[in-house]
């Protein structure tokens, strides 16, 4: 497509960079002394840069025809329901007027001192004296008839009358003021002029009471309103579909129509597809807007009159006008083939300052933190959509539009999503990646705001930039403190003793039960001085200790959810911020959806585990915590443990029996049960009771016998029967064959020990082991080089079976499996974000499939 410029050419005091404000600023006063721009004072440069409207030409004809004495009417006011036009209607008239052989009278009510009476300019204008109209009261109709009749014709332009009335009113008259007599002269002249016929007299008053400056003036404006109403006709030269035409006269030498309404149409097409037209519009109706203020966009006319031009600071045509070439002449090199709101470059200083005089200073560094500067959170956003849309600027783009949505001197504050796409997209981009950018742009900017279906920036830091400010003001303590009450609330001491990053020997017990050593970090000398020590003395029950300590690549991650979540905790107690409603509201919901971010936290922290082994300790991570995992911390290491064989639950007699009795005729209850506590690398049985139930089982099923030693001598005390076992003294577990020889000597009813066949076939299953140290050795010496199982998972039982998926790997190269989930439903949306993002995480290859 086309750039703009070569469609519609812009004139060369554009190109030139010719913008200061009084090229825009019409006035009437400046124009009947021959002063100012060419463009005004000139009648031809005048009306060439004119679009001369309908109601405009309306107007030359009437007042025409008044001045030829063909009727017409005597007495018109001006006016523009949006403002701006009024003045430049009046110069249109002076020059027309000069042409059509008539006198002036012209009235500017900034130029005239509150010393001057409107009557005795009248008079000096028309005949270079002041003598019928002396004095600061009304001379009456009969001296205005008289002064008049004698200049036809004659146009009496007079331009902000409200602004000398309100001089007026301060200069005393009498019992009355200057004000008071100006309407009473107002009043007479409005009545004079009807009888005349070839006299016109035209005034401007403002539009609206936005305009007006104070309640004196608005009386004032009142009155007038009522005087110049009994007479007056209001004419209107200007209406709303015509200020994009008027634009483009002044401000473009040329415009391609034909191109401007291809244009507009292939926009049109595109905004269509993605559904991003305004809903109450038809598009071909969109189309003939966008065709009409080529090469802007209807929007940008719109909210420059409508929104700017509420501030009863902004000129609305001029200042509009000086907006629009300041863009202009930025864009003239550009290969942008229409302008919208996104292109406005509020990084360009005159055009900023143009818009901080209504908005405030304030602002400026707005501009510059969150969407101009280099490091502003727009220019970060740029970067993040993808490399293929880089250069486009759509973070940039994106928020240039919404902040000239955001401010208007009225109610009228802020734009939804759809007006954003419209005008932040371009061609060459789908429109939804906006959408991604306004959501960037909520997570980095400071002071962009939202508010229902709106978002607008303001000068008061957004919950974001408070957030960030409370962050960067978070003390170590803090954060110590916040771990700390995270890891007790993570650990319940139901399966170990626990101590929390306590490293010191002397500090940690040496008994017989499970402890868990917490550690603030992984710290190989506490590890080993804490194994072999309690203080100055040998540690005698090493291997009862486990240590956890965290995974310092996941420190980061994990000290920016614990400032987070301090830092909110500080801005809801903050009295003194200023928070809306709606981000109190937010605070809450926000500490509240803090709760399992922080739990996730502390587990993928804390993770790397310490076991005791033969020559020190080895190293084991928890990994990634299964999703939907509700155990403490302690509670899942405890059970990760228990997978790997570290920790038994349970011991099968016959693990017993092939473990101890190959080369042995007994072993010391209690040597058997301390050396699971004392050798590093044991499996550890829970407690006393788990080793105590096996030999009791052993012995009922007949697997060995317990007794005691007589003189260093075995015998056989229980066998084939319950006993009780006391881990004490000389009591001893004995083998079998010698328990059987005892008992046939002794009792000749005592059976044999138990054989394969139908017998054994009814004792209780003993093959069911927990430990990968009393794994009995194996009955063959054949090896599988493929295995395949297929079983079905009992409800609650999928993390039993982890132990049999880390014997297989530890066997085989390659494990492959196929899972099918039935009777039960999930969403489409948790498979990708919870079960294929794992997997890829996790950098595992695999195909799913689903069925609704």
């Amino acid at each position: 497509m086309k750039p703009f410029h070569t469609i519609a050419v812009p004139h060369d005091d554009i190109l030139k960079g010719r913008l200061t404000m009084d090229v825009f600023a019409a006035d009437l006063w400046e124009v009947a002394h021959v002063r100012g721009p060419d463009e005004y004072k000139d009648a031809e440069t005048f009306f060439k840069k004119t679009f001369v409207t309908q109601g405009l030409d309306n107007l030359l004809t009437v007042v025409k025809k008044r001045l030829e004495g063909k009727g017409g009417d005597p007495f018109i006011q001006l006016q523009t329901p949006f403002g701006g036009g009024k003045t430049h209607a009046l110069i249109a008239l002076y020059h027309k007027s000069t042409k059509w052989g008539a006198r002036h009278i012209v009235i500017d009510g900034t130029a005239l001192s509150a010393k001057q009476t409107v009557w005795g300019f009248f008079e000096q204008t028309l005949t270079g004296k002041i003598d019928l109209c002396k004095g600061q009261t009304s001379p009456g109709k009969e001296i205005i008839r008289q002064l008049l009749s004698a200049h036809q014709p004659l146009v009496i332009l007079i331009d902000e009358l409200l602004e000398y009335a309100t001089k007026a009113s301060g200069v005393a008259v009498g019992n009355s003021n200057l004000a008071a007599q100006t309407l009473a002269f107002v009043q007479e002249l409005s009545e004079t002029v009807s009888t005349l016929n070839r006299v016109c007299l035209l005034v401007t008053l403002p539009a609206s009471l936005m305009e007006h400056y104070d309640e004196d003036a608005e009386n004032l404006y009142q009155k007038l309103q009522k005087v110049t109403g009994r007479k007056e006709k209001i004419y209107t030269p200007v209406e709303e579909n015509e200020i994009g035409n008027i634009i483009r006269q002044r401000l473009f030498s040329h415009i391609d129509l034909d191109e401007a309404k291809k244009v507009a149409a292939d926009f049109v097409e595109y905004a269509d597809k993605e559904c991003i037209l305004p809903s109450e519009v038809q598009p071909s109706e969109y189309c003939t807007r966008f065709s009409n203020s080529y090469p802007f966009m209807p929007e940008v006319i719109d909210v420059l009159y409508h929104r700017w031009g509420s501030f009863h600071t902004f000129q609305r045509t001029r200042g509009v006008l000086r907006l629009l070439s300041l863009v202009i002449y930025n864009l003239r090199d550009s290969n942008k083939s229409y302008i919208s709101l996104a292109d406005f470059d509020l990084g360009q200083q005159e055009l900023r300052q143009e818009l901080l005089k209504h908005i405030g200073s304030e602002f400026n560094s707005v501009i510059g933190n969150d969407i101009s500067g280099n490091e502003s959170g727009s220019q970060k956003v740029n970067n993040t959509l993808g490399k293929s849309y880089r250069g486009l600027g759509i973070g940039t783009r994106t928020a240039n539009t919404i902040f000239l949505y955001s401010f208007s001197g009225g109610q009228e504050h802020g734009t939804t999503l759809g007006e954003i796409k419209r005008s932040a997209t371009t061609l060459q981009n789908p429109s939804p990646l906006v959408a991604e950018a306004v959501e960037h742009l909520k997570m980095k900017l400071f002071y962009l705001q939202s508010r229902g279906d709106k978002y607008f920036f303001s000068n008061q830091a957004n919950l974001n930039r408070i957030l960030l400010n409370n962050m960067e003001n978070v003390k170590s303590p803090e954060l110590v403190n916040l771990e700390m009450e995270l890891l007790r609330s993570s650990l319940k001491g139901h399966r170990f003793k626990t101590y929390i990053w306590e490293d010191k020997s002397l500090n940690i017990s040496d008994s017989e039960e499970l402890k868990l050593v917490v550690l603030k970090s992984d710290n190989k000398s506490s590890i080993d001085e804490i194994l072999k020590t309690k203080g100055q003395t040998p540690r005698v029950y090493r291997n009862t200790v486990f240590f956890l300590y965290p995974l310092e690549s996941e420190r980061s991650g994990f000290v920016n959810t614990l400032k987070r979540k301090i830092a909110f905790d500080n801005i809801a107690k903050d009295e003194h911020l200023r928070l809306t409603e709606e981000q109190k509201k937010e605070v809450k919901e926000e500490i509240k959806k803090l709760a399992t971010p922080l739990q996730d936290a502390i587990r993928r922290l804390y993770r790397m585990i310490a076991i005791p082994e033969k020559d020190g300790s080895k190293e084991r991570d928890l990994g990634i915590a299964t999703y939907g995992l509700n155990k403490s911390l302690d509670e899942e290491l405890f059970e990760q443990l228990k997978l790997d064989g570290e920790i038994l639950e349970k011991i099968a007699p016959i693990v017993l029996r092939e473990k101890f009795f190959r080369d042995k005729d007994y072993v010391l209850t209690d040597q058997l049960y301390q050396a699971t506590l004392k050798t590093p690398g044991e499996a550890r049985p829970v407690n006393r009771m788990v080793l105590e139930y096996c030999i009791r089982e052993g012995v009922q099923m007949g697997l060995f016998g317990l007794g005691e030693l007589e003189e260093d001598n075995p015998r056989c005390v229980y066998f084939k029967e319950s006993a009780t076992i006391s881990f004490a003294g000389k009591e001893i577990i004995i083998k079998v064959e010698l328990c059987v020889q005892q008992k046939k000597d002794g009792d000749s009813e005592i059976l044999a020990p138990p054989v394969s066949g139908s017998e054994e076939k009814e004792q209780p299953d003993i093959n069911n082991s927990d430990s990968a140290s009393f794994q009995p050795p194996a009955s063959t010496n054949k090896t599988s080089e493929l295995l395949s199982l297929k079983f079905d998972i009992p409800k609650g039982k999928v993390s039993s079976i982890m132990g049999i998926m880390n014997l297989l790997q530890s066997k085989f190269e390659h494990l492959e499996i196929s899972l099918k989930a039935k009777d039960g439903s999930i969403s489409q949306q948790e498979i990708e974000d919870k079960i294929e993002e794992t997997f890829r995480q996790l950098n595992i290859d695999f195909d799913i499939s689903s069925k609704e």
